[in-house]
């Protein structure tokens, strides 16, 4: 077996080196509808107490932190609304005029509406998980949609969405793109693509194997690479609390993501609620998503509890444990929903890559690999005691111990009687998308923009998987807990109608739907300018290969800034309205009617198994990758194929 492995290695590398090659004098520039350099900007003062990685004691706020119900929003975020929801009326009323929609007056409509939350549209967008692939076909969504893009709010673009947005979601590879963000300032993906010199932020080019090159910002070489990854899990081991291969895999994200000396040990997820952006309502509600495992259990199913992290808390709508803790301090001991009062509070346990490598915990398996690198001895022995302390069948778990929801709820919380929380990776359960936090009556969101980059397919692209899940989900009387979500076709339906190709709508019509269900925008990864179906597992993109994959996203969030249709612009205005025209009474305006004929799941069923789906690219691609389709896509499978094998 052990040569067999080897060979797969030796193979692996070849293919990853071939499509090194084939890719890797492509465009070096891409289009200028993204090209907008920028330095890229520290985040603010780090916030752990012990000014490193490791959490650390101190003393309790005068009202002692406390496990809430998940009844009601919290108080937090209901106070943080109503700067946000105001905050949205100027760039929505930009957006809507933009979009021309014949016949309607937009600013007006707006105007009339601004102080009525319920009626004003509210937004959501949610970004799949996937690995790299995901994260950066879901950065061109976000700069197309970001105002702040240059040439996004010209003809056929669609800047203005994010500023419109009240919430922002990610999972998995997702959750590295909206945790990047969030961990720098809120910066727009062109920054973070162009960085800054001395920085690695969103250089891919070494996989975290090897670790970044940059000196400055970063460190000197990869024997300091791995020393800082040891040292630093090593200091929260020290200061007394289990850790998992997703510590060491969150500290080896955060040299890529976050734009900081040795990719910020002491920054929070938590202090995102400190950042001035955050503060004032400039900036959606970050929201990333994980999955629970039972005590005693390595299965994860559609019925495990869903939980997530925002700026002020960790927790669960779900019936299951239904509360939340207030995120920076859910390393303390909480008990039955309180600290004791002779026990002091702990911050710093929510360090920014620990919250990002939860969500995307099964990507641990590149780190498994790195015992057959030439590693220090040290880290090598901290790595396999770790395996070897939590077993085997943990490696793909995040350890969150002290339990913040120990002997809470115990009726109904499977984790309520164990001293560890245990979080997995949150696409785990067949949700890719993280639209959980996203349809919650308490949040009322009335459309969201579903990104989809997952690899559903036998060559790596989305079928609509996930909207089946998370609509199957909601169908479960014991989970659905008020949430509502429009009806689903089959995966079939979605290949044999084209639904997966280009944005599909589903719940166009509010009155069908069985409670307030948003309108869903899906949005799924195509071939526009790249063939973009990259294995989820490609450890590292060369700046061609980023820079493209972020343009293909852009095109698919602009349908080729309208070139495959003209009137997308208009329709997406129509997507944002939806849900508002139906509770004013407004009557639905004949271009809307035009875009909903042209774009809303129309009931059609076609679950004949289709053939192999390989989509032609949608516009002209780069030299990179358009000769041989054949070839490329078997490349592709054959690269995910063989460096699954080789995790595994």
């Amino acid at each position: 077996m052990k040569g067999t492995c080897g060979f797969l290695r030796s193979i692996a590398a070849i293919t990853l080196c071939y499509l090194g090659m084939i890719l890797g004098n492509a465009f070096v520039e891409e289009d200028a509808a993204i090209a907008l350099p920028v330095l890229a900007v520290k985040r603010g003062a780090p916030d752990s107490p012990t000014g490193g990685y490791a959490p650390g004691n101190v003393d309790c706020p005068s009202n002692r932190p406390i496990i809430r119900s998940a009844s009601a929003l919290s108080a937090n975020e209901t106070a943080w609304l109503s700067l946000r929801r105001n905050k949205t009326i100027a760039p929505m009323t930009s957006f809507l005029t933009r979009a021309k929609i014949s016949g309607f007056n937009a600013s007006e409509y707006i105007s009339r509406i601004a102080n009525d939350p319920a009626a004003l549209p509210n937004i959501g967008i949610a970004i799949s998980g996937g690995g790299y692939r995901a994260m950066l076909n879901g950065a061109g969504f976000i700069a197309a949609a970001d105002s702040r893009t240059e040439n996004s709010t010209n003809a056929g673009g669609i800047g203005g969405l994010l500023q419109s947005a009240t919430y922002l979601s990610g999972l998995s590879g997702g959750a590295w793109l909206v945790g990047s963000l969030y961990a720098n300032n809120f910066s727009t993906v062109t920054t973070l693509r162009d960085g800054s010199p001395g920085s690695s932020v969103w250089q891919f080019e070494n996989s975290i194997l090897k670790g970044p090159e940059s000196s400055g910002l970063s460190i000197a070489n990869t024997a300091d690479y791995y020393n800082i990854l040891e040292a630093d899990v090593g200091s929260k081991a020290d200061a007394g609390y289990e850790t998992s291969i997703t510590d060491y895999w969150g500290r080896a994200l955060s040299f890529q993501l976050v734009n900081a000396s040795s990719g910020g040990p002491a920054y929070s997820f938590s202090s995102t609620a400190l950042d001035e952006s955050f503060l004032t309502g400039e900036s959606p509600f970050p929201v990333l998503v994980a999955d629970a495992r039972a005590p005693g259990t390595t299965i994860i199913s559609l019925n495990s509890t869903v939980y997530e992290f925002n700026p002020f808390e960790l927790g669960s709508w779900d019936p299951t444990t239904y509360g939340f803790a207030p995120l920076r301090y859910i390393g303390s001991s909480f008990s039955g929903g309180f600290i004791p009062l002779n026990v002091t509070c702990v911050r710093g346990f929510d360090q920014v890559g620990f919250v990002m490598g939860t969500s995307s915990s099964l990507f641990n398996q590149f780190l498994l690999q790195i015992n057959s690198t030439d590693i220090p001895d040290k880290l090598n022995h901290a790595l396999t005691s770790t395996l070897e302390r939590i077993g085997s069948n943990e490696n793909d778990v995040s350890l969150f111990k002290p339990n913040p929801f120990f002997g809470y709820n115990n009726n109904t919380n499977e984790n309520a009687q164990s001293t560890q929380l245990t979080l997995v990776d949150g696409g785990e359960d067949g949700q890719n998308i993280p639209l959980s936090p996203l349809i919650q009556p308490f949040r009322a969101v009335d459309v969201i923009f579903a990104v989809d980059s997952s690899a559903d397919t036998a060559f790596f692209w989305p079928n609509g998987t996930s909207l089946v899940a998370t609509y199957r989900r909601s169908l479960n009387i014991t989970l659905e807990n008020g949430t509502a979500f429009p009806a689903i076709p089959d995966q079939n339906t979605f290949v044999n109608l084209g639904l997966n190709k280009r944005p599909s709508f589903f719940g166009c019509d509010a009155s069908n739907l069985t409670g307030e269900a948003p309108l869903i925008v899906y949005v799924p990864n195509a071939p526009y300018t790249i063939y973009s179906n990259f294995s989820t597992f490609k450890p590292d993109y060369n700046n061609t290969e980023r820079n493209l994959m972020i343009q293909n996203g852009y095109d698919v969030a602009t349908m080729g800034n309208g070139t495959v249709d003209s009137e997308w612009l208009t329709c997406v205005g129509c997507a944002l309205l939806s849900r508002s025209f139906t509770k004013t009474g407004t009557e639905v305006p004949a271009a809307c009617i035009t875009c909903f004929d042209r774009y809303c799941w129309n009931g059609t069923v076609n679950s004949t198994l289709p053939i192999s789906y390989e989509p032609e690219a949608m516009l002209q691609t780069s030299a990179a990758n358009s000769g041989d389709c054949i070839n490329r896509g078997f490349m592709v499978a054959v690269l995910g194929v063989l460096f699954t094998l080789v995790i595994l």
